[in-house]
């Protein structure tokens, strides 16, 4: 009986062991997916905030958890069994809707870039651009349904970006990725959301306090709402930035697996000499600037012609 008694605990120790490589291979696969979807999630923290201007400070916090709750029905209740149903039954189309994706982070760049050239680099920026501020009286429902169906399709990139990362992994594996990522990136990006809204209030606060000891927060108050306007501006450029070195790398590996490796080649060779050159120290930063600057170019590009040929035909119907 003790014989049988060990021999249990060593399977109880041997499914334990398992289990343990099983959550750390999903924790790694999952940090990998989200770092491949910061380009998305950055720009998604960006845009939201605008869809609270204009509103009462009492309506930002609840208007910020109703978009939430609907980015979360986007990804668990649609995304995530249209993902797995996808890489069940047509694996092979998940590089071209990558590739799809990354396209459209490519054009929402370029046309953001165009826009703000065009408008003084007004933060609002391609997405949900009728749903900011415009000096009227808002629908706060109609607001937040466009809302959702603008985190829709931002969800959808962040789920096929995920898709393709773990496509290669057991149905399960997938799903937990999926919804692992899915959660955890809607927490962070309304998480993000909600202190930035709530960053000039907050500063405003500070700043009223009276007293000796709490000159130090007054200051602190006053740099909050100086700079919260700076900020989502900053914050709109890296989502902008982001968008386009993201998009463009998606392309780039998407033509590396049909065969057209050559651009891809050419970005990665000249980040491996740029690494090489600075040192060991400096050399992953410079390595990783230098890849995500000739993504971001082959971005721009890609964007541009899309976006050329795009208004091109539209004033060929318009005459």
């Amino acid at each position: 009986m003790a014989t049988g008694l060990i021999a249990l605990l060593d399977d109880v120790a041997a499914l334990a062991k398992v289990a343990a490589a099983t959550l750390d291979d999903t924790a790694g696969m999952t940090a990998k997916a989200a770092v491949k979807a910061a380009g998305v999630v950055i720009d998604d923290a960006a845009v939201t905030p605008t869809y609270v201007v204009g509103f009462a400070a009492a309506r930002e916090l609840p208007i910020v958890g109703r978009i939430a709750m609907g980015s979360l029905r986007n990804k668990l209740l649609y995304l995530l069994p249209a993902s797995l149903a996808l890489s069940a039954l047509a694996p092979w189309a998940i590089q071209p809707l990558l590739m799809a994706g990354g396209a459209y982070l490519c054009v929402e760049g370029v046309e953001k870039l165009v826009a703000a050239w065009a408008t003084g680099a007004d933060h609002g920026g391609g997405d949900g651009g009728g749903d900011g501020a415009s000096g009227e009286v808002r629908d706060e429902a109609s607001l937040v349904a466009g809302a959702i169906r603008t985190d829709l399709v931002l969800s959808a990139e962040i789920m096929a970006i995920t898709l393709g990362t773990v496509a290669a992994e057991s149905f399960w594996n997938r799903a937990i990725v999926l919804a692992v990522v899915g959660v955890g990136i809607t927490i962070l990006v309304y998480g993000a959301v909600a202190l930035i809204v709530k960053a000039d209030d907050a500063g405003v606060a500070l700043a009223r306090l009276r007293g000796a000891a709490a000159a130090p927060l007054r200051v602190v108050g006053r740099a909050l709402v100086a700079g919260t306007p700076g900020l989502l501006k900053g914050l709109a450029a890296v989502g902008t930035a982001a968008m386009l070195w993201v998009g463009g790398g998606i392309i780039l590996h998407g033509l590396a697996e049909y065969g057209v490796a050559g651009p891809a080649d050419v970005v990665h060779h000249l980040a491996v000499a740029a690494g090489g050159a600075v040192g060991t120290t400096a050399g992953p930063v410079a390595e990783w600037l230098v890849g995500a600057l000739g993504a971001g170019i082959a971005g721009v590009a890609i964007g541009g012609v899309i976006v050329a040929g795009l208004h091109g035909w539209q004033r060929r119907r318009g005459h």
